[in-house]
């Protein structure tokens, strides 16, 4: 059996990520559904494994050292996002589809709960299914797996990558079908004042970022510098909490010390820190985590479970869809942006953002430009339904260990 150390194993993720890269392109189904490249890649490698578990040979053995870290970095630049002012740019509307995108990450948890009673399996394996894998996705799901293995959850990596797959297709199918039913049952069609050239979507407002430095090279250090710095006091912070009794996920305090550092540079501007420099080394970051996490997966743990999986994905897709009838359209406004918002909210909730933005440039194609709704859904989709839903998974977590 080979043996690869934590810099060959992260070597060899590197490439499976490449190859997850040119088979998405070579096949467009995955990219129809979103599918995102290091899922592609590191599924390759985990397929493989449990063919050669069948015939009970065990190829190689991975040292996954470097998950965790590259992990903690990720959702590092989550907090790095989190800026008060970009809430303000779309004001009680952004924060309106956050307060409903969290209620609602809660309601996925709770009816997780309850189905997870109804097959007899661990009220926490209901929370894996819910909130974590769908409105968090793979990266959320396979952040907490460690925390969900602990509480008593058998195979909880393999289960919450294999709810996050199923979620992101069922985003990808429910999202644009069910705003256009909106659209056309109710009559949501855009102003017929708005420009024909103005048809093509906007994207989300962003808040300004000051200038970079002129050498770009010291630009992307200085970013690399404040997460790596961000993450060592969050670790103390999060060790401080876990004394506390909290049980919580490593990226917490990095996360919450992010915010704080890039909410105290937005009103001072001391560090004149680059959101760019900061959203590239965390998407870096996400790609190796999830490529490393996926080679590693056991997916023999799965055995069994299809049945309570299906049955629970089944009904979180009815209780979005109901979500995003009522009561979201009508709270959002009850018109055509809130009709596109509800697509982009059930791509998310279900899957990841990109299903959502897909959905709704569709519908924007077809129907008409949506000003609102791509300023308020891809912020929260993006960033910030990840920071709350954060939250709600913990809460979870500790009520129910």
């Amino acid at each position: 059996m080979l043996t690869l150390d934590a810099i060959q194993t992260l070597a060899c993720g590197g490439l499976c990520l490449l190859a997850g890269y040119a088979i998405r392109r070579r096949v467009p189904l995955l990219l129809r559904f979103s599918i995102p490249a290091p899922v592609v890649g590191g599924l390759l490698v985990a397929m493989a494994m449990l063919a050669c578990r069948h015939w009970h040979v065990v190829p190689v053995r991975f040292d996954t050292a470097f998950e965790q870290p590259l992990m903690i970095a990720f959702f590092t630049g989550i907090g790095f996002n989190a800026s008060a002012a970009l809430l303000k740019t779309g004001g009680r509307q952004i924060l309106l589809f956050l307060a409903l995108a969290s209620a609602l990450a809660v309601a996925q948890n709770l009816l997780g709960i309850g189905m997870a009673r109804l097959f007899g399996l661990p009220p926490l394996f209901g929370v894996v299914t819910g909130s974590a894998t769908l409105a968090g996705g793979p990266a959320t799901g396979l952040a907490f797996a460690s925390l969900f293995a602990r509480a008593g959850v058998h195979g909880a990596q393999s289960v919450a990558l294999a709810n996050a797959m199923a979620g992101i297709v069922c985003g990808s199918i429910l999202g644009a079908p069910l705003g256009a039913l909106l659209i056309e049952r109710l009559g949501l069609y855009p102003a017929a004042s708005v420009s024909t050239q103005d048809a093509a979507p906007k994207p989300a407002a962003a808040v300004p970022v000051k200038p970079a430095a002129a050498d770009p090279a010291y630009a992307g250090l200085k970013s690399l510098v404040f997460i790596l710095l961000a993450m060592g006091i969050g670790s103390w912070i999060s060790t401080g909490l876990g004394r506390l009794g909290m049980t919580l996920p490593g990226y917490i305090g990095a996360m919450l010390v992010g915010a704080a550092i890039r909410n105290i540079d937005d009103r001072l501007g001391w560090f004149a820190l680059s959101a760019d420099g900061m959203e590239r080394i965390g998407h870096t970051c996400l790609s190796l985590f999830l490529v490393v996490a996926l080679m590693n997966l056991h997916l023999w743990d799965l055995a069994g479970l299809a049945l309570p999986l299906l049955a629970n994905l089944a009904v979180q897709s009815v209780l979005v869809v109901a979500f995003c009838r009522w009561p979201l359209l009508r709270l959002m406004g009850g018109d055509y942006d809130a009709a596109v918002m509800a697509s982009g909210f059930a791509g998310f909730m279900l899957g990841t953002t990109a299903n959502a933005v897909a959905g709704m440039s569709s519908l924007a194609e077809r129907f008409g430009p949506a000003r609102r709704a791509f300023l308020v859904a891809p912020v929260v989709g993006a960033f910030l339904i990840d920071f709350a839903n954060a939250i709600v998974i913990t809460g979870f977590v500790n009520g129910w260990r």
